[in-house]
Formats: structure tokens, C-alpha cells, sequence
């Protein structure tokens, strides 16, 4: 009999208890190129994708375990509550806005402030929490991170800072744009004391964090591809009239037009400051481990 003639037979139906499920968030595919990871496994490697290398959205209590040593964090400034100054209200009340962004992400506003070891080393720590409202920057924003520099100042120890954000915080008004003035003043005074800080702009870290604190450090680090600058590339197109060159305010522009000192992958960002802050503070490197014998003859 000719194919064409062929009764078809209909498919063997599967019960529901043969099916296979599987767990909603078990893989991880990668959004540059693809590649499919088991998440297990992409977690560890710190969301950095294994074949490509890009570094993807870390969420900050990760960032914090990844960065720094090992039950070291001792977290500060936990009673700091946003308020409405200017009772704003524009979609939502911003009052409404902070108390949902509380029980989702945590009262922690958009920074988290305290002490933790890296490397061994003492440093007044501070990462801003992207997840909370975009990372922008209000007065409870400006005052944990003047916070870091004075505590910094006190105890004489490093200060670093792991900056993601959007900017100035607009249902502030103009106090969340005095937060820029008032954490450069801080900044400031740690500099003539000679106590070393080191600034990590992440992925983006834009408006008035960048044009802060974050480009104040003796040292500034960039993860790679992290979008750095004042306005997005998009508003400077519109403003000033022009194509902007090949990835402008990417970390890798920066670096190359003397913004950045350094671009370094997730992987080896927690080595890399150990090295940078035993140097910047003068404290003496670590022992290297005994090496055995060389066999005779």
C-alpha cells in the first residue's frame, strides 16, 4: 500500500502520572549568548555565564556572601527609614511605593552599610541594593553612605562600596540631589586623612551616584560591560545632536578614555581587592604556604 494511503494511528496518549515535570527555575539561559546552564551551577559560578562570560544581575545578598569574607558582615544602620518630605505622589504615594519595596526586597532601602573583613583585612562596607527601588539614591541613601566614610574615618580602615543604581531619587526632590554634595564632603575628609577608599561601579551605576562618590576612589573598579555615566547614552544622543561611538559609558570605553583604572571579571573581583587594599593601606601581603623540598639530584 502507497504511504499516501496509509491510515494514520492516532498517538498513544501519556498519563498524567508518566509525565516528567520539571522545576520552574532548574536552568538558567544565558542573555547574551544563549547557552543554557543548570542553575545550580550558574549560581556558583557567581552568574557569570561559563561560556561567554557575561556577567549577569547578581542579587546583592549574593554579591555581599561572594565579596566579602566568610560570616564576616556585620550589618549597620538598620533603623534608617525613608520619609515623604514632599508628600509626592505620582502613579502610586511614594509612601506606598517605600513600604512595598520593604516587604519585597526588606527594610533595607536601596544601601546596605556595615563592617566585614576582605581578606583578611578590616573595611567599612557598603552595597547598594538595586532591587529596592532602582538603587536610587534619597537621604537615608546618602546618610548610610556618609556613614561608611565616617566609620571608615574612626576606626582608620579601608572603605570600599559596590555602587548599582539608577540615580537621585526623584520623589526626594532636591534633598536626595543634596546627597551628592553631602557624601562627596564626606568622601572628602576620609581623603585628607589618608585612609584608602575603593569605589566598585557595577552594572549600571548612573545619575547621581556616578557623578559622586562612585568616581572618587583611589581606586575604581568596573565589572566588565558595566554601564557607567551621568545620563543614559540615549538622553546624551537627544542632547547634544550627535551619534554617540561604539560603546559609549560601557566599562570598557571608560577604561580606555582614562574613567576607570581597572575592569575586573566577578570571578576575580574579591582577590583583586585584597591585593589593591593590603597595598593602598600598607598592611603586609599575606604568607605564601610553604613549598616542599625540591628532590635531589
Amino acid at each position: 500500500m502507497a504511504w499516501w494511503r496509509r491510515k494514520k494511528q492516532a498517538l498513544e496518549q501519556t498519563s498524567e502520572s508518566n509525565k516528567v515535570s520539571v522545576p520552574r527555575g532548574l536552568w538558567t539561559k544565558c542573555d547574551a549568548c544563549g547557552e543554557i546552564t543548570y542553575t545550580a551551577e550558574f549560581v556558583q559560578n557567581l552568574r557569570v555565564c561559563p561560556v561567554c562570560g557575561h556577567h549577569h544581575v547578581m542579587p546583592t545578598k549574593e554579591r555581599i556572601a561572594a565579596m566579602l569574607d566568610r560570616d564576616s558582615w556585620q550589618p549597620l544602620d538598620l533603623e534608617l527609614r525613608s520619609g515623604d518630605p514632599l508628600g509626592f505622589r505620582d502613579q502610586a504615594a511614594y509612601s506606598d511605593r517605600v513600604a512595598k519595596a520593604d516587604r519585597s526586597v526588606g527594610p533595607t532601602d536601596a544601601f546596605t552599610a556595615g563592617f566585614g573583613t576582605i581578606d583578611g583585612l578590616d573595611v567599612s562596607a557598603g552595597f547598594f541594593v538595586f532591587e529596592y527601588m532602582g538603587g536610587s539614591m534619597g537621604s537615608v541613601v546618602g546618610e548610610k553612605v556618609t556613614r561608611v566614610f565616617e566609620r571608615a574615618l574612626e576606626r582608620k580602615i579601608p572603605a570600599v562600596i559596590f555602587s548599582a543604581s539608577g540615580g537621585a531619587r526623584m520623589q526626594e526632590g532636591i534633598l536626595s540631589l543634596m546627597q551628592m554634595a553631602k557624601t562627596s564632603a564626606a568622601r572628602g575628609r576620609l581623603r585628607a586623612a589618608g585612609i584608602p577608599y575603593v569605589s566598585v561601579c557595577l552594572h549600571p551605576t548612573t545619575g547621581g551616584v556616578a557623578a559622586s562618590f562612585a568616581m572618587l576612589g583611589d581606586v575604581i573598579l568596573a565589572e566588565p560591560r558595566a554601564l557607567v555615566g551621568f545620563a543614559g547614552p540615549r538622553v546624551v544622543q537627544q542632547t547634544i545632536g550627535q551619534e554617540l561611538p561604539p560603546g559609549f559609558q560601557r566599562a570598557e570605553f571608560l577604561l580606555e578614555h582614562g574613567m576607570l583604572d581597572r575592569i575586573v571579571g566577578r570571578l576575580e573581583l574579591r582577590e583583586q581587592l585584597g591585593l589593591m587594599l593590603r597595598l593602598l593601606a600598607g598592611a603586609p601581603a599575606k604568607a605564601a604556604a610553604a613549598l616542599p623540598p625540591a628532590p635531589a639530584g
